[in-house]
């Protein structure tokens, strides 16, 4: 717990002679203790928001070499697995598949190394404290390094899939596109709070991050059925669904962008976008607790900010 001094409103708007206006007391967090009013405390979440997503955004557009190597790494393999469907006479949807998937990954690496891994490189850096002093909840931080993060990521991504289709000679057929944007959307929500809660447990875990952030890429890439529709994984592709927001979304995506490969996909695209509307509303809620959990545990024990732990 934490003390603070914060402003006492003294009886009949008048300051006692002799005393000074604040005065010490418990308070559970920096929030509290600010006294701000409501509309205080959401102008400062918001330029938190907007203060941690102009840096990424600013990055992105500074530095093109970095897109050029970010879009050009995912495109060699995915321009791998469309020789290996050629080869195969493999109908033409499955090098549309492998294009989508490669596009994906841009939003899955932004959430793992730039979200889920982030919390814990701030401590590494000292600035860890800092949020945990600030009287702004930690999820704002957080969702302004997504928007940030979206903004590079969709431009890795709208490479990706631009080059892999002009080179591959890639025919798109949309069944519907207010599905297709809705499920996008939703896949991101899901992926971007999977990320929140993430950042929370790998900062838990100290130096583990590392090794977690190795272990949720190629694994997912499989699992999540990044060049292959889910489906080929059999009655184990219920359970990646029920947990990877990426494979329920990439598996509606691709219905969705491809009309006539619904015998393909592992459920109904509609089942899918209400699995993903469920996913957004139990990452985020789990998230906020994890991150409450996280700033009780820092600010009772002092071990979370301190730094190579």
């Amino acid at each position: 717990m934490s003390g603070s001094m914060v402003p006492v409103a003294p009886l009949d708007g008048a300051e006692p002679a002799g005393h000074s206006p604040y005065a010490w007391r418990r308070s559970p967090d920096p929030t509290t203790a600010s006294g701000w009013s409501r509309q205080r405390l959401l102008a400062a979440n918001t330029r938190s928001v907007l203060g941690r997503a102009f840096p990424r955004v600013v990055g992105a557009l500074r530095e093109p070499s970095w897109v050029a190597f970010e879009v050009g790494m995912p495109l060699l393999t995915t321009s791998a697995f469309v020789l290996v469907y050629r080869a195969l006479d493999a109908p033409e949807e499955y090098v549309g598949f492998a294009v989508v998937g490669g596009a994906m990954i841009a939003f899955w690496a932004n959430v793992i190394w730039m979200m889920a891994a982030q919390l814990y490189w701030e401590r590494s850096q000292g600035n860890l404290e800092l949020y945990f002093t600030a009287p702004i909840h930690l999820m704002s931080i957080l969702l302004g390094m997504a928007i940030g993060g979206l903004f590079a990521s969709a431009i890795r991504a709208a490479v990706v899939v631009a080059t892999a289709s002009l080179v591959f000679g890639v025919e798109y057929s949309v069944s519907s596109w207010a599905g297709l944007v809705l499920v996008f959307l939703l896949t991101l929500a899901a992926l971007y709070g999977l990320g929140m809660l993430l950042a929370s447990l790998f900062l838990l875990w100290g130096r583990e991050a590392w090794h977690l952030v190795q272990l949720l890429q190629e694994p997912v890439y499989f699992l999540g059925g990044m060049y292959t529709p889910i489906r080929v994984l059999g009655s184990f592709a219920f359970l990646v669904a029920g947990i990877l927001p990426l494979a329920v979304g990439l598996d509606a995506i691709r219905q969705l962008a491809f009309a006539g490969t619904e015998d393909i996909g592992l459920l109904p695209v509609g089942v899918e976008a209400a699995i993903l509307a469920v996913m957004v509303v139990v990452f985020i809620v789990l998230a906020y607790h994890a991150l409450a959990y996280v700033e009780r545990l820092a600010r009772r024990e002092g071990r979370l900010t301190v730094r190579w732990q």
